[in-house]
Formats: C-alpha cells, sequence, structure tokens
C-alpha cells in the first residue's frame, strides 16, 4: 500500500514525482515526440544533470546505493528542488548507515520541557514527537487544539492524541481549521520529512499505513509526494468555544535530533483574536477543561457574531 519509507520505491516515487513536474521548455529542452506521461523523460533529466542516462535509470531504480554528493546535487539542481527536498533526496539516495536495532520505546517529553510550557500561562503551547504524537501540552494548548480529549492523554502513550491522525480521522479537529485542505497539504509535508529522516521507525510506518487505509484523502496527498519543514505561519480556526481565531505559530526544533518540536501560537496583541484567546484562558481557570461549552459572552474573533458551541 505504501514504499518503504526510506527504501528504493521511496526514492523511485520521489524523483518520478519532481520529474513529472518539469516540461522541457521549463528548462530549456526541445520536446521531442509523443510522450506517455507528463514532465521530463529520464535522459533528459540526466542530460541536465550531466550523468549517464543509464546511471540515472539506475539511481531511480534503487539500484546505486553509493550515488556522491556531487551528483546528488546536479540531480537536485536539475529537478529545480527546493531546500527541504533537496535534504529530503540526500536522505533517501545516502540514507545514515543503520544503527544496531533495539526494542522501539515510545516517546515522552523531557521533563524540563514540559515545566517550561506549564510556565507558559497565556501562550497554548504543545510538544510533538517526530510522529506527530502529542507528547505534552499546557492548559490553553490543550484547550485550543483537542479540548474534547483528557487533560492527561499525552501521558500515556497507548491513547496519546496525534495531531496528524485527528486532522484525518477526528471529524471534531476536522471542524477546527477553516482552511482544512491548507493544514492537510502541511501535515503531509511534514510527515514526509520525518518519514525520509526515520525510515527505520516501525511506529512511524505503521501510522503512515494506518492512514492511508483510513482516509482516501491521506492517501491522495501522500501519493503527491510533498516534501516541507513547516516552521512557521499562520493558523486559521474555528474554535467550538470562543469562535474564529487566526494565530501565528512557530515550530522549535528541539536539541539531541530525536525529533520533537515545541509548537507556540500567539495572536497579534490588541487584536479581537488575542481577546479570544484571553476568554479561553478565562475558561481553562474556571475549570472548563471539557472545551465544549462556550464561555459566557465571547464572541466569535472575526465577525463579533455569538461564538459556536
Amino acid at each position: 500500500m505504501h514504499s518503504d519509507h526510506g527504501g528504493r520505491g521511496e526514492l523511485a516515487d520521489f524523483l518520478r514525482s519532481r520529474r513529472a513536474r518539469l516540461r522541457p521548455e521549463d528548462v530549456g529542452l526541445v520536446s521531442y515526440g509523443a510522450r506517455r506521461v507528463p514532465g521530463l523523460r529520464r535522459e533528459e533529466l540526466a542530460q541536465l544533470a550531466g550523468v549517464s542516462p543509464i546511471y540515472y535509470t539506475r539511481l531511480e531504480q534503487g539500484q546505486s546505493t553509493n550515488a556522491s554528493e556531487s551528483v546528488i546535487e546536479a540531480i537536485a539542481r536539475a529537478l529545480a528542488l527546493s531546500e527541504d527536498e533537496r535534504t529530503y533526496l540526500h536522505e533517501l539516495a545516502r540514507p545514515r548507515p543503520a544503527k544496531r536495532r533495539r526494542a522501539q520505546r515510545a516517546e515522552a517529553a523531557r521533563p524540563g520541557v514540559e515545566k517550561l510550557i506549564t510556565a507558559m500561562k497565556d501562550v497554548p503551547a504543545i510538544v510533538l514527537g517526530r510522529r506527530s504524537e502529542v507528547l505534552a501540552w499546557n492548559d490553553l494548548g490543550h484547550l485550543l487544539f483537542a479540548g474534547h480529549y483528557d487533560r492527561g492523554a499525552p501521558r500515556r502513550a497507548a491513547d496519546r492524541p496525534n495531531l496528524t491522525r485527528m486532522l484525518f480521522l477526528d471529524p471534531h479537529t476536522r471542524e477546527l481549521y477553516r482552511r482544512w485542505d491548507e493544514e492537510a497539504s502541511r501535515a503531509v509535508a511534514s510527515l514526509r520529512v520525518a518519514a525520509g529522516r526515520y525510515s527505520d521507525d516501525t511506529f512511524l510506518t505503521a501510522l503512515i499505513g494506518e492512514l492511508i487505509v483510513k482516509s482516501p484523502e491521506f492517501a491522495a496527498c501522500w501519493a503527491k509526494h510533498p516534501v516541507q519543514v513547516c516552521g512557521a505561519g499562520t493558523k486559521y480556526l474555528h474554535h467550538p468555544v470562543i469562535g474564529d481565531l487566526e494565530l501565528d505559530y512557530e515550530v522549535l526544533h528541539l536539541p539531541e535530533d530525536d525529533g520533537h518540536r515545541l509548537l507556540t501560537y500567539t495572536a497579534v496583541p490588541g487584536s479581537s483574536h488575542a481577546v479570544a484567546l484571553e476568554l479561553l484562558k478565562a475558561s481553562a481557570q474556571g475549570g472548563a477543561t471539557g472545551g465544549t461549552r462556550p464561555v459566557k459572552g465571547a464572541t466569535s474573533a472575526r465577525s463579533g457574531a455569538p461564538a459556536a458551541s
């Protein structure tokens, strides 16, 4: 149902998808003959990269595992890859040496990071693992994204929330995002990066397989092979308690190369969205941790209309 994430099939799929998005005229080549599929032919890409067609074909088919840095860079330039895509290509074409396999354990947030986000009383914050599972959240992070989940769920590896799984399979989470398509594409692109970097993570492989089977939308997006490291941007939300929100987010990649990330969400000071976050904070302080009852007097942060319940 899906390619081995760090193996031959993944590299072939990625290179084919990037060849397909380029036309000969885009790169200064003259097109000739009927084309059965869109995009550059293998020999055309090989010409642009300055390698032999036979060598490139072997690389794309996974039959060559010793491509030099210069060859990979030449192919990346020929394909006009972004920086994230370039890094991803290196991960696939020159995977890290395999480490001695150990029994995989459930991940956990470092105690110091948990203390940090707990102290962030005015800023929603979430700690994610490499597989997009929630390892920790503070009160506002919990109420903002998953008030219908138990507050202590991230501490239980067996049933902790996973933001990507929730995005595609949980109707409550789907309703939270006003621009769901954008959010879904970004989530899949981020998961692709993790799949290339941690190709031996069996839990990650299982998650991707589950989503391909259960969500046709995930399967279609995954097949397009998006690749992007998400660092910052804006979330457009419709919260069941406080209505519409626009929040700027930052993704901080934590040290130790374990794939853990700290996500924070802020509103423009003095804006209606900042007022809405204050109302959400008030609901937390008042013990409304279920995330399902509207705060008395709350209004839509965008329109001023009563918040949806």
